[in-house]
């Protein structure tokens, strides 16, 4: 018996076939094999079509069927996990109206802050954890203003994971967890927000019906069976938003428990047991996976996520290897480079915040930036590890903030994925931040398909589902190297602004 997980990312979506008796990953895999197109027809915007994630997912499905030598009656349930922050808007045919809006694209900044002054960041704060900001409810702004005619056809607003579980069951539907991310959910009155529907003038009508995030959310249509090769009525258990459901596949559940990711974003992930926000939202509370959950907390409390998102991550990372690195560098070479230069890089600093508006830098789109370069000191070794320091220290600069909300940072787990490949990473980000790291061997999908497990009830409680998470290193502080690497943290908190 298998648990099939789907993480659909921005650069690619991912399949991974857990075997549901151990735990183990039986097969995974992803597509496309170079990153999705993200079209930007203005600076700061970001789109994606839907039906590419669809038309990808059919094939990482296929390919971890094939390898595992899987049959569709073998798959029990499936879980779904999903890029936040994405619009998604279908018409009564349940056909796609425009691109998805996706989570980097700052368009929507000014409707969200028009919102926020309005509404009262007093009522903002207190009832939706959040400002507006740039997210799903005011993506939806934007479009009602600049294309009505698009907006007069909407049925349905949906996030990422709401397209792919109506694509595999035909329901349209919704979790409190996506309402929140996308700023719909109000925490003080347990309701969607009726004042933000009413500021922004959306109708009650566009929020799909609600489904809980574990559970039977619809079963496998015919239709999608065959194109998928799996059973009709296998049914859909989980879904949750990729950081949220990154927390979980870390098997980070209760209060206190640190998450981190560092792909095409870099997100540190926290959970809360009592509400609470920043007061400046430069970090955003979400419902975690378990909020308020009665079958997986046993206890009806709130568990909430903070969450900072630093846009400019690994796609910093990419952007060097495409122009900087050298044909045929690979990611490991790189860093291997990096780690020729000293803590530091020599004096040059690096600022990661070329990938749109920054949440925690207050919605500003302030670009990256490259200081202090001398041309005749400095070596493509010193630009490589600036860059990996600069992600790092935009990490740092925002856990601050997350600990000035209460919440502890002294022990971070993560998988070892995409950035936290690299040593020189992992060793910074402990170095600066004084937290030990753990990495193990798991990542969205996987996280995706154990969530279903949960959901279907063949595990009785997380810890049960997450019982084989491997660990497979931990990465303690260097006391010798924590001065040097503050001291270039505190250099490059100068060039923030």
């Amino acid at each position: 018996m298998y648990l099939l997980g789907f993480d659909v990312g921005s650069s690619s979506v991912k399949a991974c076939l857990v075997d549901a008796e151990t735990g183990k990953t039986a097969a995974q895999d992803f597509f496309p094999k170079t990153e999705m197109r993200i079209t930007a027809a203005k600076p700061g915007w970001a789109e994606q079509k839907p039906e590419a994630w669809w038309d990808n997912l059919k094939l990482a499905c296929a390919s971890v069927m094939q390898q595992s030598g899987a049959s569709g009656n073998d798959v029990a349930a499936i879980g779904i996990s999903w890029q936040m922050h994405g619009l998604v808007l279908i018409d009564r045919n349940r056909e796609v109206l425009r691109p998805a809006i996706i989570w980097c694209d700052s368009r929507a900044v000014p409707y969200g802050e028009k919102a926020l002054a309005a509404l009262g960041e007093e009522f903002c704060l207190s009832h939706l954890l959040n400002s507006p900001g740039n997210f799903t409810a005011s993506k939806l702004a934007w479009v009602k203003e600049n294309e009505p005619s698009v907006y007069e056809k909407i049925d349905k607003l949906m996030l990422p994971g709401d397209y792919i579980a109506m694509k595999l069951t035909d329901e349209v539907s919704v979790t409190v967890e996506g309402l929140s991310e996308g700023i719909f959910w109000d925490f003080k009155e347990n309701r969607v927000s009726s004042e933000v529907l009413d500021y922004y003038g959306f109708p009650d009508s566009f929020i799909p019906p609600m489904t809980p995030v574990f559970g039977v959310q619809g079963c496998v249509t015919a239709a999608a069976a065959r194109e998928l090769g799996l059973k009709e009525g296998t049914p859909v258990c989980y879904r949750a938003g990729d950081q949220p459901n990154n927390a979980l596949s870390l098997n980070v559940f209760n209060p206190g428990e640190v998450a981190a990711t560092a792909g095409t974003s870099g997100v540190v992930y926290g959970v809360l047991g009592q509400v609470g926000y920043d007061p400046l939202s430069r970090v955003n509370t979400f419902a975690h996976v378990n909020h308020l959950a009665l079958s997986i907390n046993k206890v009806d409390e709130p568990r909430l996520g903070v969450l900072l998102c630093i846009n400019g991550t690994g796609i910093l990372n990419s952007w060097l290897k495409k122009n900087v690195a050298g044909q045929g560098v690979s990611y490991s070479e790189m860093n291997d480079i990096a780690a020729q230069s000293p803590i530091g890089a020599n004096g040059l600093t690096i600022t990661p915040f070329g990938n749109g508006a920054e949440r925690m830098l207050g919605n500003r789109e302030t670009g990256a930036s490259i200081n202090g370069i001398n041309f005749n000191i400095h070596t493509q070794a010193d630009i490589l590890r600036a860059a990996q320091e600069g992600i790092v220290f935009s990490f740092r600069y925002g856990m601050d903030i997350m600990k000035g909300m209460g919440m502890d940072v002294s022990m971070i787990r993560a998988g070892k994925a995409n950035m936290f490949l690299s040593p020189l990473f992992r060793q910074t980000l402990a170095d600066v931040s004084g937290a030990t790291i753990e990495l193990f061997d798991t990542d969205g999908a996987a996280g995706a398909a154990k969530g279903a497990g949960i959901g279907a009830g063949i595990y009785a409680s997380n810890n049960e589902a997450f019982a084989s998470l491997e660990k497979l290193a931990v990465i303690e502080p260097d006391a010798i190297n924590q001065n040097a690497c503050r001291d270039a943290y505190e250099r490059w908190k100068g060039f923030v602004r």
